[in-house]
């Protein structure tokens, strides 16, 4: 089967499904391709910061997502032996929101599909890529579930398919990986009856273990671990290293002995930043992690996909009623962004390599003002 459409974007995250509502607000043909049966695979960075609230609300989005649920933590503490000895409050009366993917997808959806312009295919492979004589991208084919292979002719393609992006790969894009040193275990266990919202830091055997609040009254655990350690340390007993957290935090005691009893309870996120030689070529752009895959550090990564989105938004309706999709005018889009993402990328390896001396020193801080009095 055959389908034409102006605008043909790959994954359907928060960056690709974002940039689809926008486009078709504006009635641009957009066709939505999601490889997964349903929108809204639960995935690890789901914190939404200043920016992305920002966008968001613009777009008056942020109104139903809350009201589907979502959860503010009020405010940033760092943790040793079972006590807070440093708090951050923000401004901004929170510290950060998380919000559950299908509920930020959903709100999306539901606003994109009002408008005819706005198709969205579900359980859809990517396979080739097509291009005409002159190498400009016209198109993909693809793979549908119950249908067999479907073509989607488009004036330009959108990668918007994650860090091991298929179209940045079937477009020859050289992806720069940067490894940071650490890869990251994840774990979800139910909070503890009291819990407050907020972003908890601790420091175990030299490494930074993060704790956010979730909405529907759950935890998520983000805990460093040395770079390529984990096929070792599966090998030993789970239960030494879940004590090690129970020292900072006893009061997931409970919990952690209810919900984590091996390490098929954790998701080992293997730790990289990238970049691109470039995020555009004719006919074809990528954006959010299929550009720039950041670390966890700071949550960046969706907040920077929605940006990506809200930028290109602006610019694609332009050059589409040109007809201008080459390279070199796609590439405003680029230089729009590139530097900012850079920028953030940068401020992540500084926190990261500094994060276990700020602890430290803020730790020694408050036990030489606990002494004066």
């Amino acid at each position: 089967m055959n389908y034409q459409t102006d605008v043909c974007i790959i994954g359907a995250g928060p960056g690709g499904a974002l940039l689809a509502y926008l486009l078709a607000k504006q009635n641009i043909s957009t066709i939505l391709i999601e490889r997964s049966d349903e929108l809204g695979k639960e995935f690890r960075g789901e914190h939404l910061n200043e920016d992305g609230e920002m966008i968001l609300k613009k777009h008056h989005i942020f109104e139903e997502m809350e009201s589907l649920g979502l959860l503010r933590m009020s405010r940033v503490e760092y943790w040793k032996d079972g006590h807070v000895f440093k708090t951050i409050e923000s401004e901004l009366g929170h510290a950060g929101i998380h919000v559950p993917q299908h509920h930020l997808l959903q709100s999306i959806n539901n606003q994109a599909s009002i408008h005819p312009s706005y198709k969205l295919m579900l359980g859809t492979k990517v396979t080739e890529l097509m291009q005409n004589e002159k190498g400009q991208y016209t198109g993909i084919k693809a793979q549908q579930k119950g249908r067999g292979e479907i073509i989607v002719e488009s004036k330009i393609i959108i990668g918007a398919d994650g860090r091991y992006s298929t179209v940045r790969k079937l477009a020859h894009i050289k992806n720069n990986i940067h490894n940071h040193g650490y890869d990251l275990l994840w774990a979800k266990i139910p909070a503890p009856a009291n819990w407050e919202p907020s972003i908890k830091f601790a420091l175990v055997e030299q490494q930074q273990v993060a704790l956010f609040s979730q909405a529907k009254g759950f935890i998520q655990i983000g805990w460093n671990i040395k770079k390529g350690s984990y096929t070792s340390l599966r090998k030993q007993s789970v239960q030494p290293f879940l004590d090690q957290l129970i020292l900072p935090f006893p009061q997931l005691k409970e919990s952690m002995e209810q919900n984590l009893h091996s390490w098929k309870d954790f998701i080992l996120l293997s730790v990289y930043s990238s970049h691109c030689d470039t995020w555009v070529k004719s006919g074809l752009a990528i954006i959010g992690d299929a550009a720039h895959t950041m670390t966890p550090t700071g949550a960046y990564g969706m907040n920077a996909a929605i940006m990506d989105a809200d930028v290109l938004s602006q610019i694609l309706p332009n050059l589409l009623s040109q007809g201008s999709l080459k390279a070199g005018n796609l590439k405003v889009f680029e230089n729009a962004r590139r530097k900012t993402v850079e920028d953030l990328q940068a401020q992540q390896v500084v926190t990261e390599d500094s994060f276990m001396e700020k602890f430290t020193n803020s730790l020694k801080t408050e036990k030489e003002n606990l002494t004066l009095y």
